[in-house]
């Protein structure tokens, strides 16, 4: 059994940061592919951020030079760092963890709302 549980949501200015952590725990034997999707009110779920587990990085081509994704192996966790946050960027980030079929596959986290406004 495995959970992924996220943290790190909020409400921020225009221009401002905050940065998202997502950990797994549990029974884990590999963790693949680790990212950050988002959905905004009325809009299909995106991909915002992905990571391989040899630290392979891509990006939504709207958030390329403002947010890095990273990852803590020891410490089974992702991290999204959003900088200079646009009003559009407002939505709600789940996080998605690749356990690998043996273990169930995919695991999404239970989503942090992220705000962008003045």
């Amino acid at each position: 059994q495995v959970q992924v549980v996220e943290s790190g949501g909020g409400l921020v200015q225009p221009g401002g940061s905050l940065r998202l952590s997502c950990a797994a725990s549990g029974t884990i034997f590999n963790i693949y592919t680790m990212a950050y999707y988002r959905q905004a009110p009325g809009k299909q779920r995106e991909l915002v951020a992905a990571i391989t587990s040899d630290d392979n990085t891509n990006y939504a081509d709207s958030v390329k030079g403002r947010f890095t994704i990273s990852r803590d192996n020891a410490k089974n966790t992702v991290y999204l760092q959003m900088n200079s946050l646009k009003p559009e960027d407002t939505a709600v980030y789940y996080c998605n963890v690749d356990f690998g079929w043996a273990s169930g596959g995919d695991y999404w986290g239970q989503g942090t709302q992220v705000t962008v406004s003045s």
